[in-house]
């Protein structure tokens, strides 16, 4: 088969899993439980995927002094702060939502790059980030958007997700991971991840086992699967098949989490909320670099 084709196949294939995790998310916290325990069970159940595919891989874990503080920085601003926004905001908003808000996190790691002066101006780019503003202002502005105006309240706490997830991707661009690969350094930070949120779960009193498994329970393993294998699928693709080609993953993860909101939990979304996925994604078409910036 064409090498082509079956980039394509597996492009295709990472963006409905990694779709698939927001419903799963949303599903996962109907069991009572606090965002700390899905934190932290999530957090098991990925060292033990990645744990395995590491050990596969004859790569491990690295302790340097380098590694230690990017396992430890990155579970904190790229885990623990968003997934707990995240699991806070679900219970509040559609699924679908959150799959059109977590589209702009390279609508705000933008504007964090030129900053720093890792990124060049652009009037092109500065348009597309101007589109995700308009994006996010017609699901929270015009009150026929969401199901219930009131759900616009919780809009900033899910935005918080993609800000951190923004600082997790500018701070890798800008020192980057320790001299570990993708894989090892996604292991390392899922076993801080796994350490950091057990005190906090226990000192919360949102200890929970998930056991027996019910839909709940099925939901957070089906999707923290989801994720550890999917991540390292991204980091082969993006080996063989470039960065660039990888990174058009993120246009069908919206896509295919709008669809699989209303395939699992029968959400139905508004004109408005339709007419704003298009322009998020027009947006994030703008402001994504050129190929060449990127694979140089």
């Amino acid at each position: 088969m064409n090498p082509r084709v079956i980039f394509v196949m597996i492009l295709i294939w990472l963006g409905v899993g990694w779709g698939s995790t927001q419903p799963l998310g949303k599903l996962a916290t109907q069991g009572g439980a606090g965002p700390f325990a899905l934190i932290f069970w999530q957090s098991v159940i990925c060292v033990v995927v990645l744990g395995v595919i590491s050990g596969i891989r004859g790569r491990g874990l690295v302790f340097t002094r380098g590694a230690l503080t990017f396992y430890g920085v990155v579970a904190v601003i790229g885990t623990l702060i968003p997934n707990t926004t995240f699991y806070i905001s679900v219970t509040h908003l559609p699924s679908g939502i959150m799959s059109i808000i977590i589209s702009t996190i390279p609508l705000i790691a933008f504007p964090m790059a030129l900053v720093l002066r890792m990124e060049r101006f652009s009037a092109q780019r500065l348009m597309g980030l101007g589109l995700g503003l308009c994006g996010v202002a017609l699901i929270a502005l015009p009150r026929a958007s969401l199901p219930d105006p009131a759900m616009a309240a919780w809009l900033p706490v899910a935005m918080v997700g993609p800000l951190f997830y923004a600082t997790e991707a500018t701070f890798i661009a800008r020192f980057g991971t320790a001299g570990m690969d993708p894989v090892q350094a996604m292991f390392g930070v899922s076993v801080a991840a796994m350490i950091l949120s057990l005190p906090v779960m226990l000192a919360l009193g949102q200890g929970m086992v998930p056991w027996p498994v019910g839909k709940p329970e099925a939901a957070l393993i089906a999707s923290s699967v989801l994720h550890g294998l999917l991540y390292s699928t991204f980091v082969w693709l993006a080996g063989r098949a470039g960065s660039v080609f990888a990174s058009q993953s993120t246009y069908i993860v919206t896509a295919s989490g709008v669809v699989w909101a209303m395939v699992l939990l029968g959400e139905r979304f508004s004109p408005m909320i339709w007419a704003a996925l298009v322009v998020m994604l027009a947006g994030v078409a703008l402001v994504r670099p050129r190929a060449k910036a990127v694979e140089a």
